[in-house]
Formats: C-alpha cells, sequence, structure tokens
C-alpha cells in the first residue's frame, strides 16, 4: 500500500491521540537508569533531549513489568508504584516540547540473568540450556495481570500511551515461538494458543485503560523461533481484534527481501489490510532517504534508532534538509555526551563493533 505522505505531516491514531509527524524513537536499551528500576536523571535527559529534537512519538526502554522480568542493569522498571514519580516526571518532559510519550511494557523471560533477578529465569516451558524453569498457569495469569497493570500505572503516571513488547525473543515471542512454547495448556500448541496470551494482554489493557489511550505491540518476523508468514498471521489477527492502534514491525533490516516472494520484508507487511491501524517499522533507516522511502513503501511513520543515538534532533535535521546523513561512524565519546548519553549508555554503546572511537 505505497503513499505519498510527507515525513513532517501529523498523524492521527485510531484512539485519537496525534503525533505532529512521522518520526519515532525506537525504544532502546540504555542501562542508564537505578538498580531499583527508578528513573535516573541521565535517563530522563537522553529521553526529553529526544522530544526536544522533534520525535513525534518518545518511546522507553523496555520497562520490566515484574521484577523477575529485569534483564539487564540499569533497566527502567514498570512494575511498581515507586516508579511513579519518575515516570510522571518523564511524561511530563517529554510531552512539553509536543512529542507523544509511550512506555514500552517488557518482560525478558528466558533471557533473564539469574544473577541480575536472584532466582532462575521463567520460561513457557522448561529450557535447561537457558536454566530457565516453566511458568505455572497461575504464574502465567498472573504475567498477564501484571502486563495491564503497568499500562494502568503509565495512564495513572499520565503517559499517552504503551507498547507491549512482543519482539526479540523476549518472554511473549518465547510463548509465541513453537521452538520455545512446548505446553500442552491453552498457551501452547497452534498459533492461537501461542499467541493467547499476547492477546489476553492487549484486550486486558483496552479494557482497563479505554479507548482513548494508545496501544501499541511490537513485533519481530524473523530469529528468535519466528517465522514471517506467521507473524503477519499474527499481526492481521492484531490488526483485526480492532483493539490496538499501531503495530511496530522489528525487520532488522527494512529494505532485505522477504524471502517468501519478490517482495522487500517492508513491502511484504506494508500490504496488510490495516483498516484504521497504524504501521511503523525500524531497521536501518539511517538517513533522510530511507525514511521517505520506508514510508513511500507503505509505511505509516518510521521508527529511529542508531541515527536516534548519532543526533538528537535527527527528525529536525531530516526536515530541514532532504539529503541529511548521519554522521560516520565510529565518533568519539565526545559526541555521544553531547547527543545527551550518559556514562552507563556510552559504556553500552562502546560494545557495538565499531560505533565508539577507540
Amino acid at each position: 500500500m505505497p503513499n505519498s505522505v510527507s515525513l513532517s505531516s501529523p498523524l492521527t491514531f485510531p484512539c485519537g491521540k496525534t503525533m505532529k509527524n512521522r518520526f519515532m524513537l525506537a525504544p532502546m536499551t540504555n542501562k542508564q537508569s537505578h538498580e531499583d528500576g527508578t528513573l535516573s536523571d541521565d535517563e530522563y535527559h537522553w529521553l526529553t533531549m529526544r522530544a526536544k529534537g522533534q520525535f513525534g512519538l518518545v518511546m522507553t526502554c523496555a520497562s520490566n513489568v515484574q521484577f523477575n522480568g529485569k534483564c539487564w542493569s540499569g533497566q527502567l522498571g514498570i512494575y511498581d508504584d515507586k516508579h511513579l514519580e519518575g515516570h510522571q516526571r518523564l511524561a511530563t518532559g517529554i510531552q512539553a516540547y509536543g512529542s507523544l510519550a509511550v512506555v514500552q511494557l517488557h518482560h525478558g523471560g528466558m533471557r533473564c540473568p539469574a544473577e541480575l533477578i536472584g532466582a532462575e529465569p521463567v520460561a513457557p516451558s522448561d529450557s535447561p540450556e537457558e536454566g530457565a524453569r516453566e511458568l505455572s498457569l497461575h504464574e502465567v495469569e498472573q504475567l498477564r495481570n501484571d502486563f495491564i497493570a503497568a499500562a494502568r500505572r503509565a495512564q495513572q503516571a499520565g503517559y499517552d500511551g504503551v507498547e507491549v513488547h512482543g519482539a526479540h525473543g523476549y518472554i511473549l515471542t518465547q510463548f509465541l515461538s513453537p521452538e520455545h512454547n512446548r505446553r500442552q495448556d491453552h498457551y501452547g500448541g497452534d498459533l492461537d494458543n501461542r499467541a493467547r496470551l499476547l492477546f489476553e494482554i492487549v484486550r486486558g489493557i483496552r479494557a482497563a485503560c479505554g479507548k482513548g489511550f494508545l496501544l501499541g505491540v511490537r513485533l519481530s518476523p524473523e530469529r528468535f523461533g519466528m517465522e514471517p508468514a506467521e507473524i503477519k498471521t499474527l499481526s492481521q489477527q492484531l490488526i483485526d481484534s480492532g483493539a490496538i492502534d499501531f503495530l511496530d514491525l522489528s525487520l532488522w533490516d527494512v529494505f532485505k527481501p522477504s524471502g517468501l516472494s519478490d517482495q522487500s520484508l517492508l513491502a511484504y507487511f506494508a500490504d496488510l489490510d490495516r483498516r484504521s491501524v497504524r504501521l511503523t517499522a525500524a531497521g536501518k533507516i539511517h538517513g533522510a532517504r530511507e525514511a521517505r522511502q520506508t514510508l513511500e513503501a507503505g509505511m505509516d511513520f518510521v521508527a529511529i534508532g542508531k541515527s536516534a543515538i548519532l543526533h538528537h534532533d535527527f527528525p529536525a535535521q531530516v526536515l530541514r534538509n532532504p539529503d541529511f546523513r548521519p554522521v560516520s561512524t565510529p565518533v568519539s565519546k565526545a559526541h555521544l555526551e553531547r547527543e545527551g548519553l550518559g556514562p552507563a549508555f556510552i559504556d553500552y554503546m562502546e560494545r557495538w563493533e565499531g560505533f565508539v572511537e577507540g
């Protein structure tokens, strides 16, 4: 479904919320918050600086909905009311620049380090190779309830909405994967059963937070036991449910061949019968040209990761200069400091090969 919409055009979601342009800050791990999950000044600065740089929608990093869903040191939490004060501050700070403020809701499942959570990580099924144990039926239901409670907490904090993280091999992906989900109850088996938890969470959030709350889901169609055709089926089911406002597709590379037809992976998903649901994609959208191509291929808005780290004002730069390209990597630590990254985030970026000068 190609379109010729400008990157500067406003976009209204089914819930009624409007983003002022077509740029979303992708949710990115930055390891900057406090160990109890409360917001740090560094994380606040990093995110509000992107709002100041004219991202129409600013999304937080993955924020864990249960303590045992924590995947990395310095992860922002949303599993307890002690996190509310920081989230209220963050939502207000992002919205002060006219951006929509959205929290990504997350649980790492088997990817949570035991030493970080002080217990065995949990998974849909026992996974000895990952040192993870199977969730009981009661625990699955509690996980569902805690995703919903986290969304209510986000709404209470003043956020415009939430995104449910169903991508990148975390717990909801593990439920979706026939490789990792070998349950014999109604949360395992065919796709409908493997997707049951995701749908219960999405419908529960919509019921708890109302029609005016922005609600999205992130999916990735590759790796971690995912198959593009099955994820496309799931995407259409989510759209048809009428419960979501947007679908966020993490594609690693939006322009790569789908392997299922002569289409790119981006075009393969762009021809979903989306009704009024909005689509965005992330994956190697580096500069102005790729951002335009992503819209032209049928996405409604673009999710920017790496280039948003390099330039807090990437949207403003692109809207001023249709040929804008981000600075080449590696970059200096001083550059990243100027762009609002704190010491913990810079240390994390040093692990990305060729990103930070040695």
